[in-house]
């Protein structure tokens, strides 16, 4: 490849926001797409591999290796796996990881995607970030071109939104010039709830209408697919959490294209 990969961070300081199953979604996308895509799981509760069907045994190196002193001479190349899904890899998390112990830097990932052999052989990466406040979602950050953030329209989730955004801003500024807002997602969503109306349009008045990507409704299909170890466009190509992440997706596209 001749150019840069493109590289997202899927982020929400909330847990429970459908941070994971949008990184396994739109990764599965982009490869879907033909755009070879490595998914990188900085979350420690690991559930990116098991979206996606990957069984990890306690010897595989992960992405929190970078975050140790093995980090030094084990390049991140030697974690990646390969997936069912063609033109998708993956990068799984260590669930032992302490967070406390990560280096007071926030630029080990960003080091570690200019590898030659990372940037020559993918069109994007996604990164699924921690929801913790911490040096490894700093990391994430400053590693990242465009932060999408899913959220649940609960007061709660839109703190959390309002949290990452100060956050975003603050990296946008200082450690990363180039990370932008790609998006908004909001997921769970039942527009017959007044909560979900309310806290959305709190969203939008804080970031515009521009910035959502559409919005993911529940679906017990999205639940079952991450469970069999599937993105949801193979699971339940005809269900309704599909037909909300194709759009999602689309718009996503259209949002990369208008800034390329």
């Amino acid at each position: 490849m001749s150019s840069s990969p493109t590289i997202i961070v899927v982020t929400n300081r909330k847990g429970g926001s459908g941070k994971t199953t949008t990184a396994v979604n739109v990764a599965a996308e982009f490869a879907a797409t033909g755009q070879r895509t490595l998914l990188i799981d900085l979350d420690t509760q690991g559930h990116c591999a098991l979206g996606l069907g990957v069984k990890t045994s306690a010897s595989q190196l992960t992405a929190h290796h970078l975050f140790t002193a093995a980090g030094a001479t084990l390049p991140l190349t030697a974690a990646i796996v390969r997936t069912a899904w063609e033109l998708l890899d993956l990068v799984p998390a260590d669930p032992e990881f302490q967070h406390d112990n990560a280096p007071n830097d926030d630029h080990i990932l960003a080091r570690a995607l200019t590898d030659s052999t990372i940037t020559s052989s993918y069109a994007r990466i996604v990164i699924d970030s921690p929801p913790s406040l911490d040096r490894l979602l700093r990391n994430a950050l400053t590693a990242a071109q465009w932060a999408l953030i899913p959220f649940v329209p609960h007061p709660l989730s839109g703190e959390g939104v309002r949290q990452l955004a100060r956050l975003f801003f603050r990296i946008a500024m200082t450690t990363n010039a180039e990370l932008r807002l790609l998006g908004l997602l909001p997921v769970q969503l039942d527009s017959r709830i007044i909560q979900h109306r309310r806290v959305q349009e709190q969203v939008v008045g804080q970031f515009g209408l521009a910035r959502l990507l559409g919005g993911i409704r529940t679906d017990i299909k999205l639940a079952e697919a991450f469970a069999a170890g599937r993105p949801i466009r193979y699971y339940a190509p005809r269900s309704r959490g599909n037909e909300d992440y194709q759009t999602a997706f689309a718009n996503v596209l259209a949002r990369l294209a208008i800034a390329n």
